[in-house]
């Protein structure tokens, strides 16, 4: 009897050994052939060259290029270093930057307080599965995939003053894109219009990936189907709601097509993309002027990016 412990000792099983993280990934590797490897290498490593070239390279130069004086001619051992003297020229001697940025925030302040909501309101209709929601999600969706210059032609065929459709309804003459005082109203509708379609599809996606045990929940404590929208549903889409305000903002400052379709950017229109576009390819061909009013684009652009990011990370150590 006094041996049975020992034999039971001897008969027991050890514990398996850990292993590290650093071994497990060793193993992995190791079960990947050789082709399984070069491909991933080629995943992982061309589009890292490919963002590199045409994205965080250029603007690196432009950033280097707004703190100089070339005009994009002459050799580049010519170029003269100036400091910070392109951006306080923008400031505070060049009329239209004060107008763009005004034009911008407006363009922002119509999608976000008109366009997106209205993107939500009808992702609320079409996630309820209303008879002909495919056929409502495919028309409202359309303008998504034409370029806004493509845009900017087909609300021509509205806007004209003298064959428009608007103005023949409602018997006006109204030079919807010639007037400085209604023009940058009439494109910010037209930009409306694709961006509503954008948003609902994101408030869509959001919603199909709701657990309907949240409104049963709701609906169960006496909540009224938009309370419980907004108290219940809307917080927990807060990546969504994240991903919309990017977008928002990364739309007010990028628009470019549609006003340089109307006008190239003048007479009402000003917009620091089209102000960019006017100094680095137009008639002035100031590259380190305009690489400074794209560096302060691209300052704004990363504020907003840099908050996705950080509340994108913060979610996912939770």
């Amino acid at each position: 009897m006094s041996d049975l412990p020992l034999i039971q000792a001897d008969r027991a099983v050890p514990p398996p050994a850990t292993t590290t993280s650093t071994g497990g990934r060793r193993r992995r590797l190791r079960l990947l052939s050789r082709t399984d490897r070069v491909v991933i290498t080629l995943m992982v490593l061309v589009p890292l060259l490919l963002v590199t070239g045409f994205v965080w390279l250029p603007a690196a130069a432009t950033v280097v290029l707004s703190g100089t004086n070339w005009d994009g001619i002459g050799p580049f051992n010519e170029i003269e270093f100036v400091g910070v003297r392109n951006y306080s020229d923008v400031v505070n001697i060049y009329p239209p930057f004060v107008p763009a940025i005004q034009h911008n925030l407006l363009w922002l302040a119509a999608l976000f307080v008109v366009a997106t909501p209205f993107g939500m309101f009808l992702a609320v209709l079409l996630d309820k599965e209303l008879r002909g929601s495919r056929f409502y999600q495919t028309a409202l969706y359309l303008p998504v995939v034409l370029s806004l210059a493509l845009i900017g032609f087909v609300w021509q065929l509205l806007y004209s003053r003298d064959q428009g459709l608007i103005n023949a309804v409602f018997g006006s003459s109204i030079d919807w894109y010639g007037d400085s005082n209604v023009n940058i109203w009439a494109v910010m509708v037209a930009s409306g219009w694709r961006h509503v379609g954008y948003i609902m599809l994101l408030y869509l996606a959001g919603l199909k990936g709701v657990d309907p045990s949240l409104r049963e929940a709701a609906a169960v404590d006496g909540a009224s189907e938009s309370r419980a929208f907004f108290r219940v549903v809307f917080p927990v889409m807060r990546p969504i709601n994240i991903i919309v305000l990017v977008v928002t903002v990364i739309e007010s400052l990028r628009a470019f097509d549609l006003v340089w379709v109307v006008n190239k950017g003048r007479n009402g229109l000003e917009l620091i993309s089209a102000l960019v576009t006017q100094n680095v390819v137009g008639e002035a061909s100031r590259i380190g002027f305009g690489s400074a009013l794209a560096t302060i684009m691209l300052v704004v652009s990363l504020v907003f990016i840099t908050i996705y990011l950080a509340t994108v990370m913060r979610e996912n150590r939770e």
